[in-house]
């Protein structure tokens, strides 16, 4: 490492020893780029870093039928760029002390980057992440490179009964519907497809207009404004994507049993939730906190770990996305106990539906959420994350300032109304993934 580098590091280290936590939700500004790009930024001299998040509306639910396609894609990006192969792209990174990120859910693909704000910094690592995501060469090499890759993670994946259980659980769940297909893909489907697919998913989905940028670190709002610039002048303008469709609502309880040979067994419940901007967010966000997604102190936790030990963890949590994402319930058991421990968690379900939060249980909720919140925004990487998701799914401006007193708002009435309105405990799929109830261990 070079020694202006070790100087560098040094005097970040120890700028964050006498650092306390920030308190105050960042400002963001917003603008577009003359591309139609959105962009949104939050200036943050204190420490010789910038971070950027460029996001394109590519995920998964954008395959169009043909599974993995999002995430090939996207896998692909940094292997090799404007004649610069992958070796090269991360000598180079290595070389400047930057770290670029590529990734893909359902809604959206992404790559991220983060470099010191000096400008033989910066500007060549901008220059790398510019290539990267408007130059992407694709050759045929890395493409069947890439895609055993894939392969490989998706036998991995295949073997293990979460990843089952949570496969089986989206395919069960969203149906016909985009959403329930794997982000990874199938065998099948990944040996189906062709160079010539990625680069057409590409040449359509990584433009200008299906992109949003964040921009969080040491830069004022002029250099902001050509970093953005730099990132699209070489990105086709192009079109937004089509907007996902609506998710249907289950109409009934179903349930599926997936023989694995394990000791312990997987549990899946639930259906879909609610979407992000849905007007029910926070009376949702707080009472799934009381009853599954408060770790220690949440009802199922206290339920069925602390007074019956039929799990060693048990949660519940909502994952909302462009449309409904799926509202779960999982945990994992002993084989011998799943019925017990799936009657004890929709018993806990059905009581906190029909009656909702005590006083107490509300009181708690709100002061660890909003205690907690200075943690979800302590560092720029993840300031910039949060305004990535802020712009990809056009939330207000003001979303993390305020968050808090959004949460301390809520009511046990809102809490219970917007349960009873959304969440049915007898329309929800199960998925259990295990082995027979005599394999259980007593361990």
């Amino acid at each position: 490492m070079h020694s202006r580098l070790v100087a560098i590091v040094a005097a970040m280290l120890a700028w964050l020893a006498g650092t306390g936590v920030l308190h105050a939700a960042p400002g963001i500004q917003h603008w577009q780029t003359d591309k139609g790009t959105g962009v949104y930024f939050v200036p943050a001299p204190e420490l010789p870093m910038v971070d950027i998040r460029i996001l394109f509306a590519a995920g998964s639910a954008h395959d169009n039928g043909q599974p993995g396609l999002a995430n090939l894609t996207n896998g692909l990006l940094d292997e090799g760029a404007a004649g610069l192969s992958a070796n090269d792209i991360a000598d180079q990174l290595e070389g400047l002390g930057a770290n670029l990120s590529t990734g893909a859910l359902r809604d959206s693909a992404w790559v991220s980057l983060r470099s010191l704000s000096y400008p033989t910094h910066l500007e060549p690592a901008v220059d790398l992440m510019s290539k990267v995501i408007s130059e992407a060469d694709f050759n045929q090499r890395d493409f069947e490179r890439e895609r055993e890759r894939k392969l490989v993670a998706l036998r991995l994946s295949e073997q293990q009964p979460s990843s089952i259980a949570d496969y089986r659980f989206f395919e069960a769940v969203y149906g016909d519907h985009p959403y329930a297909a794997r982000p990874i893909g199938t065998a099948e489907s990944l040996q189906e497809i062709s160079l010539e697919d990625v680069r057409t998913y590409y040449q359509k989905y990584y433009v200008a207009h299906n992109a949003i940028i964040a921009i969080v670190g040491d830069v004022d709002r002029k250099g902001a404004e050509r970093l953005a610039d730099r990132l699209t002048e070489k990105l086709r303008a192009g079109k937004a994507a089509a907007r996902t469709p609506v998710v249907p609502p289950l109409e009934e309880a179903a349930e599926q049993r997936i023989h694995h040979p394990s000791k312990q067994t997987t549990v899946r419940i639930g259906a879909p939730g609610m979407r992000r901007g849905d007007p029910d967010y926070f009376p949702l966000y707080v009472g799934n906190h009381i009853l599954g997604g408060g770790g220690l102190v949440s009802r199922l936790f206290i339920e069925v770990r602390d007074k019956r030990g039929l799990s060693y963890g048990v949660n519940s949590y909502f994952v909302p996305m462009a449309q409904d994402g799926p509202y779960t319930f999982g945990l994992q058991t002993r084989n011998d106990q799943v019925d017990e421990a799936l009657d004890v968690m929709r018993s806990i379900l059905k009581e906190f539906h029909d009656k909702g939060p005590t006083d107490a249980e509300l009181t708690a909720a709100k002061k660890n959420i909003t205690g907690g919140f200075p943690l979800r925004i302590d560092s720029n990487s993840k300031i910039a994350e949060y305004i990535g998701m802020i712009g990809f799914y056009n939330l207000p401006l003001d979303y993390l300032d305020t968050f808090n007193d959004r949460i301390m708002a809520v009511s046990r009435e809102q809490i219970t109304d917007a349960f009873q309105r959304r969440v049915h405990p007898d329309k929800m799929m199960t998925i259990i993934v295990g082995g027979d109830a005599e394999n259980g261990s007593s361990e």
